[in-house]
């Protein structure tokens, strides 16, 4: 009896893997969802797996911009009428980047050889996350393939517009940042020693500030070297352990209880989740699914695990809006009687997209008001420091006749 490799999301919204012996790999669906798992991908186990781990270890990385414009493109192939197999082959036949031309080929040959569509991409994990994989078996299901298709793409292009202003509302602050500490490093490696040999003889007598600078060079000027490699090793060993699950969760954690950072954190967590959960009911998904789907969108553990909680009240026939209310840092009051007014009304996935571009908009304000309140904090400290120093250094100086004896 043929072997079936599964990937699969557990009720609590945690994705698993396993094996199912089943005579077909529909029988092999049938039995992991007996088990209470929404199946991601079921892969039967064929001698060919190694040649598909050595074509993904041989391809590069396909950017997320062409990910975006095949689904887009498959999804209008689809919606005119035109058969999975001859769009894949029409796709990877236009497509001009060798990287997206090879995965694309090698979802072609999965689905010609009758190998489901969410299957194939699951195969390449860096191009198509579990998130897309779920919606796209959501829609393979259902029969609305093209509608997921065209929803993911808008999903993707929203979350890169999102993302993208995140990097830009911190651009700005981190080269002041680096400038500030680079300007620091120079005056006390290079200006400051040549300037103190002026003061070499008035050691014992310079004001206390004066004294206190020159240290501080000289410790750095002699000790400049073992200081970058303990801050390299810090580095390297925070580095390692952020990518750990509890070390994650840790960081995570002391974010969201910073007193601003936490907010935004949060905020940006339900613009994702709501965003998603809203694509996944517009489509069709049932409720239970799209949240198990959703939860993987939050980006956060820490919220994510209370999305999971939420999904078990949900599943014991409780609202969306009551199983949600429990966790008020990612879902606050008000939030909570929108969604609750969209049950009752029954437009519940068109407000939770509304409510997703509401808070979109409200968090690129709290970012501007941010960056607009962190510039001129920044370079009050750069010009504080930088201004310290100078005084210091010149404060023998304007003293100089009361060494003078």
């Amino acid at each position: 009896m043929p072997v079936f490799t599964y990937e699969a999301i557990e009720p609590g919204g945690s994705r698993t893997t396993g094996k199912v012996s089943a005579h077909s790999r529909a029988a092999a669906l049938d039995e992991v969802a007996q088990k209470g798992l929404v199946p991601v991908s079921v892969d039967e186990e064929r001698a060919v797996e190694p040649a598909h781990r050595a074509a993904r270890a041989t391809v590069g990385r396909v950017p997320q911009g062409a990910v975006e414009t095949f689904s887009r493109e498959l999804a209008n192939l689809l919606a005119a009428g035109v058969p999975i197999t001859r769009a894949l082959s029409i796709l990877r036949r236009e497509s001009s980047h060798p990287a997206a031309r090879a995965q694309w080929s090698a979802i072609y040959d999965d689905v010609a050889g009758g190998t489901p569509l969410a299957e194939a991409m699951s195969r390449w994990p860096k191009s198509f996350p579990p998130v897309y994989v779920a919606m796209v078996h959501a829609g393979e299901t259902g029969g609305f393939l093209d509608v997921v298709l065209t929803q993911i793409a808008e999903f993707r292009a929203r979350e890169r517009d999102l993302k993208g202003k995140l990097r830009n509302a911190m651009a700005y602050p981190t080269i002041l940042a680096v400038l500030a500490v680079a300007v620091v490093i120079f005056l006390m490696t290079f200006f400051i020693p040549r300037f103190s040999v002026i003061f070499q003889d008035l050691k014992g007598n310079m004001p206390a500030l004066t004294q206190a600078i020159v240290a501080i060079s000289d410790f750095i000027t002699n000790y400049g070297l073992g200081i970058l490699v303990v801050l390299v090793a810090l580095f390297l060993v925070l580095r390692r352990m952020l990518t750990s699950p509890a070390g994650q969760l840790a960081a995570q954690q002391a974010t969201l209880r910073l007193p601003f950072i936490g907010k935004l954190v949060a905020r940006f967590a339900l613009v994702r989740f709501s965003r998603m959960l809203g694509t996944l009911l517009g489509a069709g998904v049932p409720l239970v699914a799209s949240l198990r789907v959703a939860r993987e969108a939050v980006g956060n553990r820490v919220l994510a695990d209370a999305v999971g909680q939420s999904i078990e009240h949900v599943q014991k026939g409780k609202g969306l809006a009551r199983s949600l209310s429990g966790n008020s840092r990612l879902f606050p009051g008000s939030v909570i009687e929108m969604i609750a007014v969209a049950e009752e009304s029954g437009r519940l996935d068109t407000e939770l997209k509304r409510l997703a571009t509401v808070n979109e908009e409200e968090l690129d304000r709290q970012l501007r008001t941010a960056v607009s309140m962190a510039e001129p904090i920044l370079l009050f400290i750069m010009a504080g420091v930088v201004g310290t120093i100078v005084v210091g250094m010149l404060l023998p100086v304007f003293t100089l006749q009361e060494y003078i004896h």
